[in-house]
């Protein structure tokens, strides 16, 4: 095993394409020094222009009229001092290496997938995980899942009084009805209504079909989100609403 030498001192090389640490020896020239970082930043040595930076001070430039027999101990190295190096090439003439656009990619077509057995698709068949669990609800049962725990979460039951929330809406009214209504698009329970004001759509009833009683236009149908159960008293305010 080859042990560096003592006098070799840890710089951070930088390029637009890399950064790394790499151990510099000072006796190196100039001239082998960028014959070194070539393959680092994957600029041609002729091409490099090299600046030094130690701690917070100004770079200052490496370079020299006889970079052959200059060596790098005639700069100021110190341990962790920043070394960059500039492509002077123009940009039609340098290699983007981040650029991956024009590398060729292989996607692999989804009947090849689904046949392979070492796929998270397969792990999943196995675990019988997500839509390969044959006791999973169907997309129609969580969103009744969800309304239905929307109800119970904001402790909405029969006979709670309710403001319709603002800023939209701001009426009051007692719940009269909790529960699915066929004749309203939507799955899910509704919210039965019965408003203080006269400024409903309905009296309790959707097409025909009774679902509470209340007075005439007294009546709203509403989503549990849109329901704030509290001490309301009775002081409805009149105004538009997006219930069925």
């Amino acid at each position: 095993m080859s042990l560096q030498s003592a006098a070799d001192v840890p710089i951070l090389i930088t390029s637009a394409n890399s950064s790394s640490e790499r151990r510099v020896t000072p006796s190196w020239s100039i001239a082998q020094f960028r014959t070194r970082l070539e393959p680092i930043t994957g600029i041609p040595a002729s091409a490099q222009k090299l600046s030094l930076r130690v701690g917070s001070q100004d770079a200052i430039a490496v370079e020299a009229a006889d970079e052959d027999n200059t060596q790098l101990a005639a700069f100021p190295l110190q341990a962790y001092a920043e070394i960059h190096v500039v492509d002077t090439r123009p940009p039609s003439a340098r290699t983007d290496f981040s650029d991956v656009s024009a590398v060729a990619k292989y996607t692999m077509p989804s009947t090849e997938y689904e046949t392979r057995s070492d796929s998270v698709l397969a792990w999943k068949k196995a675990q019988k995980l997500g839509r390969f669990d044959p006791n999973a609800p169907s997309l129609e049962e969580q969103k009744i899942r969800a309304l239905e725990r929307e109800v119970e979460e904001r402790g909405l039951s029969l006979s709670t009084r309710i403001r319709l929330l603002p800023p939209t809406d701001a009426r009051r009214g007692t719940i009269r009805f909790i529960g699915p209504v066929p004749e309203l698009p939507g799955l899910g329970p509704w919210i039965g209504v019965a408003l203080d004001e006269p400024t409903g759509k309905n009296d309790g009833s959707v097409k025909g079909v009774r679902y509470f009683e209340t007075g005439k236009n007294r009546g709203a149908f509403v989503r549990p989100e849109r329901c704030e159960p509290g001490e309301w008293e009775e002081l409805g305010v009149e105004g538009e609403d997006e219930e069925m």
